[in-house]
């Protein structure tokens, strides 16, 4: 097999990633913006010691859950996966993949509950930043292109509420107006690196963010009230600086150069202040959903003590305090602790103690300490759990393990070393917070063996 080369084939399988699978005289292709039954011409554009990589050079016949984009830039932009596809097509490919996972990685079979598929396609996300660049002398931003930091310039992004849109329009022009240059990564130079917007699923507050190598504020004072007079649901404007040569997006320095701090927020009926620093879940009635899937696994009956690892801002552990006798929360990034513990105040939570720690060492403090929780949440980041974690929530016994995962091959590998220490993985449920993308979520239930 040779670079250029083009073949008849047809696609076979799903890689996570979103990518078709087809072979080749013996070899694996992966084509992006393929489906299951796509019969087609592929030209190969890279060949590797056991694999290759193609594109698709002409379409004979597509497959059924084939539809027509509905988004112009989807084939330039690495934002979506699935837009090519039917949503029906789209679900049962996550579907499979977490299947997949927990088969093939941990060797398991559980009963899997059918997918909870997400209310809309469209218009779902609470958050966007958008990288800003400058082309033909005019300030753009939109998203970048697959495996790159080339920006396509588009504002109206199917995932994004279209409020987003109106925003962005309205502002650039008055950015170019004062000034404003974009960052440039390549020589370090330029102003404005990114525009972040965040809007109350609940409350419909926005907050709007700029994202600066040094200080624009001078430049924004006659911007600033027009914007606010424009769009009154913005009720936080802040410039977050981040001078240095990377690709995480915010800095550490934040300051408020109109209205409030924090924009409010309602999650699973708990009140929440959000920062352009702190995380909350993109989705937020999907999140509800996925935290009720959560709360439906644990079983809880207003008795037990819940330890909540890896807690973040405590609202998956917030969700459920009203059904447990203690909650305990943990979680390694000390803002994040500070938010959950405000959190639990805000709402009238008394039940409720944070602590700020690695997951596993403190959950073998506890353990040592003689506490034995009834139920264990755990909410580990794409790396999934550590050994020692496993090994100290193992130790603590509890009847119920109740993992959320946003990596369903990590929640698989983590699953068979609970396995090994005598927890059953009894059921699993696949939950899209990401229509569209290739990203899916699961809720997982283990039981302590008797």
């Amino acid at each position: 097999m040779k670079k250029n080369e083009i073949y008849e084939t047809e696609i076979t399988g799903m890689t996570h990633e979103g990518a078709g699978v087809c072979r080749i005289d013996g070899m694996a292709v992966f084509v992006p913006m393929t489906a299951v039954g796509d019969t087609l011409r592929v030209r190969i554009v890279k060949v590797l010691k056991s694999y290759a990589f193609g594109i698709v050079e002409e379409l004979l016949h597509p497959a059924a859950g084939r539809c027509e984009p509905d988004c112009p830039v989807f084939r330039q932009c690495g934002g979506c996966t699935y837009r090519h596809l039917t949503y029906e097509a789209e679900s049962k490919i996550k579907e499979q993949q977490v299947r997949d996972a927990f088969e093939r990685i941990g060797g398991l079979h559980p009963v899997f509950d059918p997918i909870l598929q997400g209310e809309s396609r469209t218009g779902y996300r609470n958050k966007a930043q958008y990288p800003v660049a400058e082309q033909d002398e005019h300030l753009v931003c939109g998203f970048y292109a697959k495996h790159s930091h080339r920006v396509i310039p588009y504002t109206r992004c199917a995932l994004q509420p279209e409020r987003f849109a109106e925003v962005i329009e309205w502002l650039l022009p008055r950015l170019e107006a004062a000034g404003v240059t974009a960052y440039r990564e390549e020589t370090h130079s330029g102003e404005l690196r990114h525009l972040y917007l965040r809007q109350g699923y609940h409350s419909g507050e926005m907050s709007l963010c700029l994202v600066v190598k040094q200080s624009i504020a001078e430049k924004l004072q006659p911007v600033l009230p027009e914007l606010q007079a424009q769009f009154p649901e913005i009720v936080s404007i802040t410039e977050n600086r981040n001078p240095e040569r990377t690709n995480v997006i915010l800095g550490r320095k934040q300051t408020t150069l109109a209205g409030k701090d924090t924009i409010t927020d309602t999650m699973s009926g708990n009140r929440v202040e959000l920062s352009p620093l702190s995380f909350y879940q993109v989705n937020t009635s999907q999140a509800e959903r996925l935290y009720a899937v959560g709360r439906e696994f644990a079983a809880l009956t207003g008795n037990e003590l819940l330890l909540d690892l890896y807690c973040g801002a405590g609202t998956i552990g917030l969700s459920m305090a009203h059904q447990v006798r203690s909650l305990i929360g943990v979680e390694v990034i000390p803002e994040a602790v500070e938010n959950a513990k405000e959190n639990a105040a805000r709402n009238g939570i008394k039940n409720a103690q944070f602590h700020c720690g690695d997951a596993g060492e403190i959950a073998k403090t506890l353990r040592e300490s003689g506490t034995k929780p009834d139920v264990i949440v755990l909410d580990p980041p794409r790396k999934g759990c550590d050994a020692a974690t496993i090994e100290a929530v193992s130790g603590m016994k509890p009847e119920r393990i109740v993992m959320i995962s946003c990596n369903p091959a990590t929640a698989a590998r983590d699953c068979k070393a609970f396995a090994a220490l005598g927890f059953i993985t009894e059921r699993v449920r696949a939950v899209d917070l990401f229509a569209g993308t290739a990203h899916v979520e699961c809720v997982v239930l283990m039981s302590r063996e008797k």
